[in-house]
């Protein structure tokens, strides 16, 4: 009886930590980079106002940026969840004002890459992406 139990503790012991390693794998957090980037040119009288939110309310913050600044931040995920499921930004630029997300886990987990780069070229005719910052495709434009 006491093989038997000694036997079933070591078991125990082996399948937990089996267990234990293959959740911390799956748990090991990503972390990616969502940059914002004033790609308009010749607008250095009227800057590019950015502020972003998550979806859980946090307050990202804001600022005004002139031609060719940017404004970015990290977003940590997981396999259980990520720290706040979108993160939008109110664009504002002259008398055009535009809301957009610019983090989705759903949508950005694949598309921002194998580098985690998430980047957004915003100019006069529209919103661009890119994921390693040379490739840009327009995703959506001001209207």
């Amino acid at each position: 009886m006491k093989i038997l139990t000694s036997i079933l503790i070591i078991l125990c012991v082996a399948v937990g930590t089996i267990f234990s390693s293959i959740l911390q794998s799956f748990g090991s957090e990503d972390q990616y980079e969502v940059r914002v980037i004033n790609g308009f040119t010749n607008n250095s009288s009227l800057p590019l106002v950015i502020w972003c939110t998550s979806s859980m309310e946090d307050e990202i913050g804001g600022r005004a940026l002139q031609e060719g600044d940017d404004f970015g931040w990290s977003v940590r995920t997981s396999f259980w969840g990520p720290s706040g499921n979108s993160f939008f930004c109110t664009m504002k630029w002259d008398q055009k004002r535009k809301k957009f997300e610019a983090f989705k886990v759903s949508r950005d987990v694949h598309r921002c890459g194998l580098y985690r780069m998430c980047s957004w070229l915003v100019k006069e005719d529209g919103f661009y992406f890119s994921n390693d910052e040379v490739n840009w495709v327009r995703d959506f434009s001001w209207s």
